[in-house]
């Protein structure tokens, strides 16, 4: 008995120490599968970069267009790197949603992507996104320093970009006062709500799990700032125009995944004792379907129409909507919605200060894999 007492002991230290630290060892195991996908990103940045050079030269750019200033491709390469940086930034979020929603609605019938082969290159290709995105930006930061010492002394010029680039709402100017403060959102958003699976086992599955649906709000603040602020997809034309209708698949994607959850505690109307404990109430539950089907056919709408918020050569520049205190009031009641959420699901004191036992851990990496 003493042996048997002996050996239950730590591994009951080792549940709590499990639940109380964050999952290191797992994520520098998706660091480390992320790097022939961060690989691939970076080939395809390069390539892009390739592209804006080479449009630039030619005459054909639509940013030239827009700022002639920027016609000098060698001199002004970092900001050309910013904006390859933030189109592959784009896609891998893109494609990491397609990831996500094919592996948390019904499952594809394909033999060779099982769910936890999506639900890893869904993990990995979120990370190359976040460190995609932190270079979009990176590359603006040194541009704007750039920019900033045709005026200033160096120290000055750091600040000032600083402030500009990092510092929500401190782009004061012009469309990017909205737009840089969208994306800048987007960034921060991401970081907190993509790292709260390497918390799993201190929040516990169904409080990370309802975190991380979150992060659809990530995609659309990304989207939006990319149709409002690019200068690629500034005046209406057919890139634009493509942008908007990629955007009808991931809509679709998104209201089979809520009509169809893969797993049942995310049905309609949920089944099991523990039911009452789900993150939404069953209105919430309609509600969120019927915002995904009228995303749908908004979008066929504005492709339908042409009416997509573009602006023409011809006409002068509108002013910037909405204003910057309509975004923070979306924050603050996006904040206010994820911490009513934590409140609901937040572990019980009483389970959390005793060590799980066989069963338990067994259900919650079960719930972890579904």
């Amino acid at each position: 008995m003493a042996e048997v007492s002996g050996s239950t002991t730590p591994s009951f230290r080792q549940g709590d120490q499990r639940r109380a630290r964050f999952d290191w060892a797992g994520l520098r195991a998706d660091l480390r599968g992320a790097v022939p996908d961060a690989s691939l990103a970076l080939v395809v940045t390069g390539l892009l970069y390739w592209l804006l050079y080479a449009r630039v030269e030619n005459g054909s750019s639509a940013t030239v267009k827009i700022m002639p200033m920027l016609a000098d491709a060698d001199e002004f390469w970092m900001y050309w790197m910013c904006q390859a940086f933030g189109w592959s930034a784009m896609l891998w979020a893109y494609i990491t949603v397609i990831f996500g929603l094919l592996r948390s609605g019904p499952r594809p019938r394909w033999g060779w992507l099982p769910a936890a082969r999506l639900e890893k290159w869904h993990r990995t290709t979120s990370l190359t996104t976040i460190g995609l995105t932190f270079m979009h930006a990176f590359f603006f930061f040194t541009d704007q320093i750039r920019d900033n010492q045709t005026r200033w002394s160096f120290g000055r010029s750091v600040w000032t970009a600083f402030v500009d680039v990092w510092v929500p709402g401190g782009y004061a100017t012009g469309t990017g006062r909205v737009a840089i403060l969208i994306g800048l959102l987007a960034f921060y958003l991401a970081i907190p709500l993509g790292l709260a699976f390497y918390l799993r086992h201190r929040t516990g599955s169904r409080l990370w799990l309802a975190l991380h649906r979150f992060v659809i709000v990530v995609y659309v603040l990304s989207i939006w700032h990319t149709l409002l602020f690019s200068s690629q997809a500034w005046y209406d034309g057919s890139f634009r125009t493509l942008l908007w209708v990629l955007q009808i698949p991931l809509a679709a994607l998104l209201l089979i995944r809520l009509m169809a959850p893969a797993r049942p505690g995310e049905r309609l109307r949920p089944r099991g004792p523990r039911r009452r404990e789900h993150a939404l109430p069953v209105g919430a539950r309609v509600a969120g379907r019927l915002a995904a089907a009228a995303t749908v056919v908004g979008l066929v709408a504005v492709v339908v129409t042409g009416v997509d918020g573009g602006r023409s050569p011809d006409a002068g520049s509108l002013a910037p909507w909405p204003e910057k205190w309509v975004i923070w009031v979306g924050l603050l009641l996006f904040t206010l919605t994820v911490v009513a959420v934590v409140l609901r699901l937040r572990p019980r004191a009483t389970a959390a200060s005793r060590p799980a036992t066989p069963a338990e851990g067994r259900a919650e990496e079960s719930a972890d894999r579904a």
